[in-house]
This record gives structure tokens, sequence and C-alpha cells, in this order.
């Protein structure tokens, strides 16, 4: 019924007779105590650079005071995170011939850079804009990287019993960085309000205060990376003197032979379009969350906080469900199927709940709340579950190549669905049944694919 198992020759370096002859030498391995210290700077890396990319977002009223910004220019200040996407293959080239250091190095640097240049207090407000948009590009130029390498670092750095942690807690940092955004800006930069400023001065000064404390804001982001950046520089090798497992010192693909082996490997193929489906339509979807919630009479802000804890729920659930992958490992498939299945009964109870005037379903604030929280939990949890179980089912290719592919390919279904919301954005209900669609579309491809785990194999059949 599924798709078909992998070949010999995908198999090859896994069963080679060197790995079960018993006279071979064993490969000698070490987990190390300061991978906990690598993966706290990867991860807080991660936290600022979806921080930064969701920083206008949230506060968008208070910006178009400040520095007359459009919805347009809100948008396109949104865009410059998929769009640092463009050149991904470069950055999956860096990870893999010159390591994670410098690849991750570089993306602190964009970073940095990013932050300096959004934060120069110019009094020439074209300028200004250009600058602050031209930050926000060099921050999405850190989003191949830090979107990533999650999977790398893990298998690097952690014995096979701790990846799937490992994975989420790096890959998920970045979510609850935009999470994070939702509650920060509204609470420092104040929201304008003009029935109180009644008079020309008054409104000048509430704009001005508006700026200060956007301004701080940025610094404060600001002064956050430049320490991060400042640590990695001195101290993020890019793996430990011994490697942690048996698949973590074995030999892999050439960068070449990976893009091949992944284009051609329709097993691949098929759990890649699961994954980017439901991911980059709900990314999208999570990004007009206050345009979808209008109808039902859902405040911007409450609008923010929904998204706030769909986030956070899915980041805690996540973590929580890959230290259970690890302690059960070979069961990914089962934990997708799980998470996917509960993914598609809560978009389509949201959805339905939304269309109440046809289908007569209470729509409460509590019943609207819960649904779209279960929605982005369910979704938002299985990205590293399925970031381990692509690396697996295409090993010895690189993880960074791998997950590099899969990223640009949820970035991409994001950006055409927010291509599709410019032509019709009177009416966005077709949102919600997109979102229904992908999750269903999603759990279907999961169940007729045929999982493998040649990388946990390895693992288990070589004794350490």
């Amino acid at each position: 019924m599924g798709a078909g198992s992998s070949t010999e020759a995908e198999r090859e370096p896994l069963l080679a007779p060197s790995y079960a002859e018993p006279s071979s030498p064993p490969v000698n391995s070490r987990v190390y105590a300061r991978r906990w210290l690598v993966l706290t700077l990867f991860s807080l890396l991660g936290l600022m650079q979806g921080m930064v990319w969701n920083f206008w977002g949230p506060i968008q009223n208070s910006a178009a005071h400040a520095y007359g910004f459009t919805k347009s220019d809100i948008a396109v200040l949104v865009l410059w995170g998929p769009v640092g996407y463009v050149p991904w293959l470069l950055f999956m080239w860096l990870m893999d011939k010159k390591g994670l250091r410098a690849s991750l190095l570089l993306s602190a640097f964009f970073m940095l850079l990013g932050s300096a240049l959004r934060s120069i207090p110019l009094t020439d407000e074209p300028l200004r804009r250009w600058l602050i948009h031209g930050g926000q590009f060099l921050n999405g130029l850190a989003g191949p990287t830090i979107m990533s390498a999650g999977p790398f670092l893990s298998t690097t750095w952690f014995a096979p019993d701790q990846r799937a942690t490992a994975t989420a807690v790096a890959s998920l940092f970045s979510y609850l960085g935009g999470a994070t955004s939702f509650v920060v800006g509204p609470l420092v930069v104040p929201a304008p309000n003009d029935t109180q400023a009644g008079t020309t001065m008054a409104a000048a000064v509430l704009d001005s205060s508006i700026r200060d404390r956007i301004q701080l804001v940025m610094y404060a982001e600001l002064a956050a990376i430049a320490v991060l950046f400042s640590a990695i520089l001195l101290y993020f090798p890019s793996r430990p003197p011994m490697p942690p497992s048996v698949a973590a010192a074995s030999q892999r693909l050439s960068y070449r032979s990976s893009i091949c082996r992944l284009l051609s490997n329709l097993r691949f193929l098929m759990i890649a379009v699961a994954y980017a489906v439901p991911t980059g339509v709900i990314a999208g979807w999570s990004g007009v969350l206050d345009m979808v919630l209008t109808p039902a009479k859902v405040s911007q802000v409450d609008a923010g906080w929904i998204g706030f804890w769909s986030t956070v729920g899915g980041c805690v659930f996540g973590v929580a469900m890959a230290r259970f992958a690890d302690s059960i490992r070979g069961m990914l498939k089962l934990i997708l199927v799980l998470m996917l299945a509960g993914a598609s009964l809560a978009s389509t109870w949201f959805t339905l709940t939304c269309l109440s005037r046809v289908t007569h379903l209470p729509a409460t604030a509590a019943i609207l709340y819960t649904s779209c929280i279960l929605v982005g939990i369910f979704i938002n949890s299985s990205v590293p579950i399925f970031l381990e179980l692509f690396i697996e089912t295409v090993y010895p290719v690189p993880e960074g190549i791998t997950c590099g592919v899969v990223t640009f390919l949820g970035n991409l279904v994001c950006g055409l669905l927010l291509f599709f919301l410019t032509f019709y954005c009177t009416d966005v209900s077709w949102l919600n049944w997109c979102l229904t669609g992908s999750c269903l579309f999603s759990l279907v491809l999961i169940l007729f694919f045929r999982e493998s785990y040649d990388r946990l194999y390895l693992d288990v059949f070589v004794s350490v």
C-alpha cells in the first residue's frame, strides 16, 4: 500500500560488511557536557532571529504613527524573512564544507549588521526606512542556517537517545522568538490613541514617545545579538573532539551527490511535501491571523495572544513529544500520525465554527480560542519530529542539506499563499479551508509513507 522501501543502493553504507564484522575496531565515542552550552548559544540566536523577524507585525499601528509605515510596508518587512531563503543553497554548501561554526558565525554577523543598521537614529525618514528594510533583509539571511542546522547540531553533539530532544529545542526556539514579539512589542511600545491626541502638539509628543520606545527595543535586541555573536566567536566549535555516536562519525555523501539523492528519492519527496504544505500554510495563516479572526469579532490584541499561546504551546508540546520519541525510538511515524490527526480535527472544528451561520455551531470566544490554539500546537510541535524522520529516511545525506531543502519548500508554500492573498483579500475564509485541507493532505501522505530508520539502525547495529 505505501511507498516502496529504500533500495539496496540507498542502504549500502549502512550494511557494509565492515560494520558487522566482530573483528573490526569499535568506534570510540563520547558525549561532552559542553554540548548544552553549544545548544544554548544556537537556540538563543534562533530566539533573537525570530524576535527581529516578527518585530514590526505586532506594533504595526504604532509603527504607522512613528515612521509613517503603511500596511504594505509592514507586509514587506515580514516578507524579508522568506526572501532571505533565496540563497539557501549557498548556506547549505557552506555548512557542508566549512562546518556549523562558519555558517553560524556568518548568520550571526548578518543579524548583528542588520540590527545595527535598523537602529541608527537618523532624522532623514526616507533613509531611515531604507535602513530598516535592509536590516530586516539581513536578518532574514540568517534564516536558512537557523532553521536548518538543528538536526545537524544534535547529531554532531548528542547521543542517539537525546537527538530528538536537542533537535526540538534548536529548531523551535526561533518560533518561540516570533511568539515573544507578540508580547514584548505591545508591552514596551505604546499603542497610538488618536482620541486622546486632541491637538497637533499632543499627537507629535505621542509619536515621539512611540519612536523612543521602538528605538529602545531595537537597541536592546542589538545588544543581545552582539553578546551572542561575541560568545559564538569566542567559543562555538564545529564538532566535539570525539563523536557522540557511530552515525556522527560515519562518512557522508558529498554536496552534489546529496542534492541528486534527495531529488531522486520519491520517499523523501513524499514526506517533504507532507511537511512543507501544512507548515507553510500555517505560517502564512498565522501572519494574517488578525484578518482571519476579524469576521468572528476577535480583537487585534486577542488575536495576538492566540498566536502567542499557539506558538508557545507548540514549542512546549514539541519538546515533550521529542523527549518521548527519544525514549521509544523508532516510532516517529506514529507520533506524526497522531499529531496530524489532531491538527485535522482542530482545524476542521475552527473552520466550521467560523461558518456558524451555516453550520449553526456555537461560536463563543472560548471555542475559537481553543480550536485555534490547538491547531498551532499540533502543527508546530510536529516540526522536530518531521526533521528527525527526514534524517533517518535519507541517511547518509548530511543533516544540514536535507533540512535546508525541506525548510525552503515550507517557505515556498508560505510565499505562494501570501501571494494569492494579495489577489483574494476581501473574503479570507478560504484560508481556513486551505489550513484544513493541508492538514488532511499531510495526514494521508504520512499514512501511506513507509518509514525506515537508517541512521538509528547504524547506531544500534554497531556496538560502540
